[in-house]
């Protein structure tokens, strides 16, 4: 499966996580990619939208390899095989997580004016992307929302590596995945249209859905 754009992933994923409409839920999106398919799920399962800020931690040398990834309280997680294969040392790894925090912190007082999210407690929360690659910046969110206690934490993202499933699996109570293609370069080859959305794009799915709630 191709899909057309973001807004088709997000109607055919909506259809795939069906049976959680009427629960009590919160969709948080990574962006900037993932509020386009967040805004639909939102509307589609009647539910509040909000952002969490991850950021990657490339390799020295391949900054499109993630050797991990920072969630937006600190919180690290570490491909320890790729970390081996590249030759980084954690502390390394450390430091790079806390340089990509600054970047973090801009973000999240440009989507959520600086505040914190939302209580979820007792809340089914569906974390969702435009796809998934390595999954480093998804499991490192994913544990840093476990943190928050939400009633059950669930993955949905259009697609996936079928290898990269598993560790999503052992991080979440849930994992919902449209399409698991091999061989997977990269998760813009499964989109007619991957155009990069801009921070005013992204705050305006999100002011669409604040209005509502």
């Amino acid at each position: 499966m191709i899909f057309r754009d973001r807004l088709d992933a997000g109607e055919k994923l909506a259809e795939l996580l069906s049976n959680y409409r009427g629960e009590r839920l919160a969709i948080i999106a990574i962006p900037r990619g993932g509020v386009e398919v967040g805004y639909v799920l939102a509307m589609r399962l009647d539910s509040p939208l909000e952002v969490t800020v991850p950021r990657k931690i490339g390799a020295p040398m391949d900054p499109e390899l993630a050797v991990g990834a920072v969630a937006e309280d600190g919180t690290i997680y570490v491909d320890e095989e790729v970390a081996r294969l590249v030759g980084v040392s954690l502390d390394w790894i450390r430091s790079e997580g806390e340089r990509e925090l600054r970047e973090v912190r801009r973000r999240i007082e440009l989507y959520r004016g600086g505040k914190p999210l939302p209580a979820l407690k007792d809340y089914i929360v569906i974390l969702v992307d435009d796809g998934v690659a390595t999954g480093a910046t998804i499991i490192a969110t994913a544990r840093f929302l476990r943190k928050l206690e939400p009633r059950r934490l669930v993955i949905a993202v259009p697609v996936a590596p079928p290898e990269t499933l598993p560790k999503l699996s052992r991080e979440v109570d849930d994992v919902r995945c449209l399409e698991t293609p091999t061989p997977f370069f990269a998760i813009g080859q499964f989109y007619y249209d991957f155009s990069q959305l801009s921070d005013d794009q992204v705050l305006n799915y999100l002011m669409r859905v604040r209005r509502l709630v």
